[in-house]
């Protein structure tokens, strides 16, 4: 510490008010009037180090500069007792290419993707993983899924339109890409990129799944597809009068995993097209799926934020268990509102109901004709029913793509129940009937500025009741019965009339960048 000096800027000159500065003399220090930086140190997660502290003595004539070299313990119960791994203290270098290792870093960052650790890819198989050895193979999320000779392949344009087969699939990232190759007829039979095997040569290492042909659609030059059947497995490109045929333009790669992370089942769909000699280029697409074994797919609203226009995924909590969220009377596990009609009358669209989008507001509603034979609790149960469903959710997904077993994941529904006079009395003698619902949904912005992620965070469901005062014999009254849903977003800016975010003026430590410039 006695060597650091960050305020020392100027090189073979004095900085003013530095008085770490080498530089400075005796003169220069009479005219300092402060030092700029009165105490030097290391690392501040130490538990104890050296600390170099700077004074000036303005007392003295002329003022002169005080050095003291102390012991600093860190009060803090988490520090660093000793740094025996020096390496992490300070970055090091790349290596700079040259003739001689050009080929080797070329291989190992060349690549659309790479990892630190080249050997995590290009595995020797044969000699960590003997024929005999029973191991599974357990993935993580993002991880390149290996295969016998490298990585499952999903070739994706890098930095053109070109495609680049250097791209890994990874475990659980669901992707779609589209790119396109050069091709010719005299040669399309050894480009490797054109032929099925190319995709499905190699197994997957989950103690060696192989990948199946899931289905082959062969695509005319006008764009139809036609599905091929279940006897035609494997077609390899070949040239027929000055063109060629089977030549892949498409690959759906489908994968079944375990909830351990083991891969059991690889599949691939493919289409299939034709070229002509004057073809000089092709556009191929590819894209990957993941779902779960012994698991009922539920279809996803975003991924992982809710999607304009997608349904709100919703559910209930069961006893016994966190949130299997039930289907018995909702399939898609969704938050609904009544759905209207064309004839307007409520008990006539019972059963009804629409998917609530996100990001739309909706308002639906029918007519009630009562009669003076109507009794109140019957009539009131059927409008809830009607209202709110046979089986309305507890819970809502916060995103789009929360599994049900994550419960910090769901959203709790509040339920408040008003009367047109003010708050609702359950124990008042009048006869009370639900007359409209009002769904609030509060999301925000979550995630990254540069792609945000719509989070659901409360939703609010009220009812509102009136009274029904006893008709005549013989008379009857219509009344609206209504539901509605608003979406509002509490991530907005701050608004005149509320209190905006506190604002924090800080100032960065002075070795806040060290051991950097």
């Amino acid at each position: 510490v006695t060597r650091l000096c960050v305020c020392d800027l100027l090189v073979a000159q004095c900085d003013i008010n530095c008085c770490c500065d080498p530089d400075c003399s005796a003169d220069e220090f009479s005219l300092f009037t402060t030092c700029s930086v009165p105490i030097v140190t290391g690392d501040s997660r130490l538990c104890s180090q050296k600390a170099a502290v700077y004074s000036l003595d303005v007392e003295a004539n002329p003022p002169e500069m005080i050095f003291k070299l102390i012991d600093q313990v860190n009060p803090s119960v988490f520090c660093i007792h000793a740094t025996n791994y020096k390496q992490a203290l300070s970055f090091i270098s790349p290596e700079m290419p040259t003739s001689e290792n050009f080929d080797r870093l070329l291989k190992q960052f060349g690549s659309a993707a790479f990892s630190a650790e080249l050997d995590s890819w290009d595995m020797n198989t044969d000699a960590q993983n003997p024929p005999d050895a029973n191991e599974t193979y357990r993935y993580e999320y993002g991880v390149p899924i290996q295969t016998v000779d490298a990585f499952l392949r999903l070739p994706s344009p890098v930095l053109s339109s070109w495609c680049s087969d250097a791209n890994p699939a990874g475990f659980l990232v669901n992707q779609v890409t589209k790119c396109t190759r050069s091709v010719s007829v005299e040669n399309c039979g050894d480009i490797q990129a054109l032929s099925m095997l190319f995709y499905i040569n190699s197994s997957i290492l989950a103690v060696s799944v192989n990948i199946t042909v899931q289905s082959i659609a062969v695509q005319s030059p006008n764009g139809t597809r036609t599905l091929l059947n279940g006897d035609d497995v494997l077609r390899l490109p070949e040239i027929v009068e000055e063109l060629c045929i089977n030549i892949v333009l498409g690959v759906s790669y489908h994968i079944t995993y375990t909830d351990a992370g083991e891969i059991i089942e690889a599949a691939a769909a493919f289409v299939l097209g034709v070229i002509n000699k004057e073809a000089l280029s092709i556009q191929q697409s590819f894209e990957i799926s993941f779902a779960q074994a012994n698991t009922e797919l539920v279809p996803l609203s975003g991924n992982p934020g809710y999607v304009i226009g997608l349904p709100i995924r919703a559910g209930y909590r069961p006893q016994g268990y966190p949130f299997p969220v039930d289907r018995s009377s909702n399939k898609l596990s969704q938050l609904t509102l009544l759905q209207s009609t064309s004839s307007q009358e409520c008990l006539a669209v019972q059963g009804a109901r629409t998917p609530i989008l996100f990001g739309y507001n909706m308002v639906s509603g029918c007519t009630l004709r009562i009669t003076a034979a109507m009794k109140c609790k019957p009539l009131a149960q059927t409008l809830l029913d009607l209202l709110k469903g046979q089986s309305f959710p507890e819970y809502v997904a916060s995103f789009g793509n929360s599994h049900a077993q994550d419960v910090l994941d769901w959203v709790p529904i509040t339920h408040l129940y008003l009367s047109e006079q003010g708050i609702y009395n359950t124990f008042q003698s009048s006869c009370q009937i639900p007359v409209s619902l009002e769904i609030e949904v509060k999301w925000t912005k979550y995630g990254s500025l540069v792609n945000p992620q719509a989070r659901i965070v409360n939703v609010t469901a009220t009812i509102t009741t009136t009274t029904l005062k006893q008709l005549p014999s013989g008379r009857e009254r219509t009344i609206p019965v209504m539901s509605s849903v608003v979406f509002t977003d509490v991530s907005s800016p701050a608004v005149p009339g509320y209190k905006a975010w506190p604002t924090i003026n800080l100032k960065l430590p002075f070795d806040f960048f060290f051991p950097f410039v």
